[in-house]
């Protein structure tokens, strides 16, 4: 464990903190761009796994294990998120053999 940590202290934290904002960066185009709701899907996981860089980040260099619970919870999140939301395309898919979100307007009437 402390070589463990003597690794992630030796990259500055400035380098995960660019690294984090990229990657949430990337999750965000791609909530706002695309049609396809798969994608937007993992758009929105990869958003998540940037906040749990960051906070992993953030609780290392602190020496606090406060941010890897934090992480943990967020990851039993993520997992509801996905038995659920897959269920939901997939619910989708059956109604009206799309998983276009523009196709969704059809379900409202």
């Amino acid at each position: 464990m402390e070589s463990f940590t003597n690794t992630i202290q030796s990259v500055p934290l400035n380098h995960y903190i660019l690294l984090s904002a990229i990657i949430f960066t990337i999750g965000v185009i791609g909530v706002l761009i695309r049609r396809n709701a798969i994608i937007i899907f993992m758009s929105v996981e990869l958003m998540l796994n940037s906040v749990n860089l960051l906070l992993t980040a953030f609780s290392v260099y602190r020496g606090d294990a406060a941010g890897q619970v934090f992480v943990f919870f967020i990851m039993a999140l993520a997992a509801a998120e996905v038995a659920i939301g897959l269920a939901i395309i997939v619910m989708i898919y059956r109604n009206t053999n799309s998983i276009d979100i523009n196709v969704l307007n059809r379900l409202k009437w």
